[in-house]
């Protein structure tokens, strides 16, 4: 698959979730289910998306920011190369962060932990692939 389609699949599933953060049905306000759920302290539209992911408004924000970036770079090669290896760096970033007890919560403001942790992990491999390894065809490069 050519790095710049997958940017755009990116950015697509990035908005979706960012907006997913935003539904009520969408994300489960139900009982805290973890520790660090009380060190949480932005607490606007605080829950599980899809009952495993927790989010807040911020981090909510923070996808939909991705996602216009993923569409955007997916314009050009070089663009959407540039976008992957941002998100590598940062998801890796983002993966350690909600290990460290101190700093799941992004200083209280944006969940990181839980099964967050996780799909951080996978996105920073996926996107280390696309922005550094994946050889583009001649076609795929247009």
């Amino acid at each position: 698959m050519s790095t710049r389609t997958f940017a755009m699949i990116f950015g697509i599933v990035f908005l979706i979730v960012g907006a997913g953060g935003f539904i009520p049905g969408l994300t489960a306000m139900g009982p805290m289910g973890h520790v660090a759920d009380a060190e949480v302290q932005m607490k606007t539209m605080f829950g599980y998306e899809l009952g495993m992911f927790p989010v807040n408004v911020l981090h909510s924000i923070v996808h939909l920011l991705f996602g216009v970036w993923g569409i955007l770079a997916a314009r050009s090669l070089g663009g959407a190369r540039t976008y992957f290896r941002a998100v590598a760096v940062i998801y890796a970033v983002l993966t350690v962060m909600g290990l460290v007890a101190g700093l799941r919560t992004t200083f209280g403001l944006i969940p990181l932990y839980g099964a967050d942790v996780a799909l951080h992990a996978v996105l920073a491999i996926v996107a280390a692939y696309f922005g550094w390894m994946n050889r583009d065809t001649a076609s795929d490069r247009s």
